[in-house]
């Protein structure tokens, strides 16, 4: 793996997703809002040089696959929902070497604009050397 100082940085900002994540029994029944920001550590030299999508990781694909699994999925915790989504980022494309990730929940707290967690994990921690 490249040093993370040498690669670039793509981001995913803002994603709203609706989904069910908690533990309350509402919370278990009801779709809520779900905030997705990710950064994915990449090298995007070639793309830079070629022009060509071929060349780098499509964020549009990755997003696809963000959307998918919380609309799918049901985790209690956002702890387990983040852990899943970073597996994704890393899964999608093997030149991403590093992803840092929020999901928050608008609105879960009475009086906070959001709550939410942030995880930063490696390719070679997710998925191992190899």
């Amino acid at each position: 793996m490249q040093p993370l100082s040498e690669l670039d940085r793509i981001h995913i900002r803002d994603l709203l997703v609706r989904g069910i994540v908690g533990i309350n029994p509402d919370e278990r029944k009801n779709r809520q809002d779900i905030l997705i920001n990710a950064t994915l550590w990449a090298d995007t030299r070639a793309a830079g040089r070629s022009d060509d999508i071929a060349d780098t990781v499509n964020y549009r694909t990755v997003a696809k696959a963000l959307i998918a699994h919380v609309e799918s999925g049901q985790p209690f915790l956002v702890e387990k929902l983040a852990a899943d989504l970073v597996r994704l980022c890393l899964e999608a494309d093997p030149r991403v070497q590093a992803v840092e990730l929020t999901v928050e929940k608008p609105g879960a707290v009475r009086f906070a604009r959001s709550v939410g967690l942030t995880i930063f994990r490696t390719r070679d921690e997710v998925l191992g050397k190899g």
